[in-house]
Formats: structure tokens, sequence, C-alpha cells
């Protein structure tokens, strides 16, 4: 049945272009005209250099995000008196609109490549907090005690033991974080910025070119995508 979800692709194309008969290209363009648009600017281009500057923001914030995230992820789920004095930090954190702090961030660190991978890093921190410190302390006991009656050191009990119990909830923290990261990316290029994919739609919007809209819309579905499906491919290949 894999050849289902094109079906349904095809079906929701079908009526999309039946639905825009009724509507001004500048409100809903339909797929063939958002293809033509998407055609132009891919041999003109335009959306390649900005698709790769959004991969580039989300990509190292990704990458930032993570490593920081593992590395605090695994010191809370060994120190319980360092998660209660983490963790009302943490989770007010995600009580803030990301897009509310995005000018404080330029403000701080300029607008340019470091302030953009750092939002993403941000946004992508949490979700990969948590399920490492989870995945840390669903070690099931017996295993530990395994481990301690056979001598095992510190390090052998986190290299086999802890890091492969912990890395299925990692891969999927690092599945939500890919997603996420593509998010802070274009929130960051909303805010301030010349190139990428949110300053494409900013600046189809400004011109009410709705097809541009839409192309940049579905690069960063495709983004997205791409990120899940890359951190489910390195699950996949670990074990």
């Amino acid at each position: 049945m894999r050849w289902l979800p094109l079906v349904g692709v095809a079906v929701a194309a079908v009526a999309w272009q039946a639905i825009s008969l009724f509507y001004p290209p500048f409100i809903l363009p339909g797929p063939v005209l958002v293809a033509g648009r998407f055609w132009e600017k891919t041999v003109d281009g335009t959306l390649a250099f900005h698709a790769s500057v959004t991969l580039a923001e989300a990509g190292l914030g990704l990458l930032g995000g993570t490593l920081i995230a593992v590395v605090a992820g695994y010191l809370v789920a060994k120190s319980a008196v360092l998660e209660r004095l983490l963790s009302p930090f943490i989770v007010a954190s995600q009580g803030i609109p990301f897009i509310a702090v995005a000018p404080l961030i330029f403000i701080w660190f300029g607008n340019g490549l470091p302030a953009k991978v750092l939002l993403c890093a941000l946004i992508v921190f949490f979700p990969v907090l948590i399920n490492v410190a989870a995945g840390i302390r669903a070690v099931p006991q017996p295993l530990r005690d395994l481990f301690a009656v056979n001598m095992a050191t510190r390090l052998q009990v986190f290299a086999k033991l802890e890091v492969p119990s912990a890395l299925p909830m990692l891969v999927a923290g690092f599945r939500v974080g890919g997603t996420l990261a593509v998010v802070g990316a274009i929130a960051a290029e909303f805010v301030s910025s010349t190139r990428g994919l949110g300053f494409l739609i900013s600046q189809g919007n400004s011109f009410y070119d709705t097809p541009l809209v839409m192309v940049s819309v579905l690069s960063i579905m495709a983004l997205a995508l791409a990120f899940y499906a890359a951190a489910g491919l390195l699950g996949k290949l670990h074990f």
C-alpha cells in the first residue's frame, strides 16, 4: 500500500485545482500556476539559494541545540538537585513565544547567522533534553544492578547501557527538534533577514505574489520532512 500516499496527494491536487478556478490567482493559485513558479525560481537559482540559507540555519541550530541538550539531559537525569534547580527555568522558557524572543536575540547578537542559529538551538533544546532525561531514567534497575555486580566502570555503564537505552528516545527528540529547528529558522527570517525561505514568503506577501508564497511554504514543508526522515534513518542505521 505504499502507493496510497501518492493517490492522496493526487486527489488533493485535483481538488485544489478545481477549487482554485473559483478564485483569482492572488487569493488561491492552482497547483499548475504554483508548479510554474516553482520551476521558474528553481531554474534561476532563487529557490535553491534561499532554501540553502534556511537549511544552514536550521541544521546548525539542530546540531548545536541537540549537543547541549544531550549533555544537560544526562546531567539532569543523574542529579535530582540539578533537576529541581533547572526545571523552573527550562519549563518557563517554553511558555515564551520564540517570535517574541527573536527581537531580543537580534539586539544582543546582531541579525547575522549566529543569532538565527541560536534561536533554532533554543527551540530544539527543550524536547531533546526531555527525551534524553527520560531515556536515561528508563534504564531498568536490574540491568544497572547487573553492571554493578560485574564491577563495570562509569564509562562502561554510560557507553554500553545508558547510551543504547536512551538512543530511541534521543532519536524521537531529534525528530521533533528537526521540524522545530525549521520553524525557528523561518521565525528568525520573518523578524530580520534579507535571505532565506522566510524572507521569500515576506517578499511574496508584499507583492501579492501568492504562488511564490506557496512555493516557499511547500519548500519549508519539504525541509521539515527531510529533517524528520533523516532522524528516522539515523535510528535505523544504529539498530
